[in-house]
């Protein structure tokens, strides 16, 4: 045990004895409160007894098993508090005056036992198995501790770069709208939304080529084929000049960049594209003077 556990007497740990002798039982509680103060001692006085006592604490650190009982003996004991999943994982010493043999002992390892010590037993002996018992149980906890510590950390990590990712995706000035390798939208920002006068849930969903044009109409049939082959080619498209159709029929003009992501194996998951709206800097043709159409061009 660490060398401040006689001065720490804050229960860390929690013994079960069981034996149907109420004197052995005494003993043995004695002689743990004497050199572990911080350790807390159920007892139960039967196999049925522990087994019920076991599944009411499942934070039972160790339980110090008597083998020879009447009705349910400590193998019996042993093997039914295996079979359940509470108790499985609780170390079991074995303690008997009686079956002494090699033969025993081997069983008692077989159902579940972590030692199997033979009465008379030595005092110092058996407070050393149960310090060293619980120095490893407290090394499982230290470690246990420090990885859901770093298992917290990891998520909030993980949890602000998300946000960080969202936050730049919602206020980022270009549409963005990501699809499935077939064309289908599958996620949009708020830049999309404003842009073609569609509801988020309004979009997802759709396909591509219900709110976008290639900038000549004639290659609006090749949307998914031309430039989806290309993507497959290079992984990414330089920016194009094309238009967006928005809810109300309007061509919003637009600047496009198409990149591909890919998995491990090199198959296209989705498709990201970048719409840059340009009606502020696509000039439109004046009409021409009326002089000039009344002369036939000519002013």
């Amino acid at each position: 045990m660490p060398t401040d556990a006689r001065h720490d007497t804050a229960p860390r740990f929690r013994v079960l004895l069981v034996d149907d002798n109420a004197n052995n039982i005494y003993a043995l509680r004695s002689l743990i409160h004497k050199h572990l103060p911080n350790v807390e001692v159920l007892e139960a006085t039967s196999g049925r007894t522990a087994i019920e006592t076991a599944l009411a604490h499942p934070d039972i650190d160790l339980i110090i098993l008597d083998v020879q009982m009447p009705g349910m003996d400590g193998f019996q004991t042993a093997s039914m508090l295996k079979l359940r999943k509470k108790t499985r994982d609780i170390p079991i010493i074995f303690l008997t005056a009686a079956f002494k043999t090699q033969e025993f002992q081997e069983k008692g390892y077989a159902v579940g036992a972590v030692d199997y010590l033979l009465k008379p037993i030595d005092d110092n002996l058996l407070i050393n198995k149960i310090g060293t018992y619980f120095r490893l149980i407290e090394k499982e906890r230290r470690l246990a501790q420090i990885l859901e510590e770093q298992v917290a950390e990891r998520t909030r990590e993980l949890y602000e770069a998300k946000q960080y990712l969202e936050n730049i995706i919602r206020y980022m000035g270009e549409a963005l709208l990501v699809l499935t390798p077939e064309g289908t939208i599958k996620r949009v920002n708020p830049a999309a939304c404003e842009m073609l006068g569609y509801g988020e849930s309004e979009l997802l969903g759709r396909s591509i080529g219900d709110v976008f044009e290639e900038e000549d109409d004639t290659q609006a049939e090749a949307f998914m084929g031309t430039w989806l082959e290309a993507l497959v080619r290079t992984g990414v498209l330089k920016t194009i000049d094309a238009r967006m159709v928005a809810r109300d029929g309007r061509r919003v003009p637009i600047q496009l960049t198409r990149t591909a992501i890919r998995d491990e194996s090199g198959r296209i998951t989705d498709i990201i594209c970048i719409a840059k709206d340009m009606s502020g800097y696509v000039k439109e043709c004046p009409p021409e003077p009326v002089e000039a159409q009344a002369n036939g061009g000519k002013v």
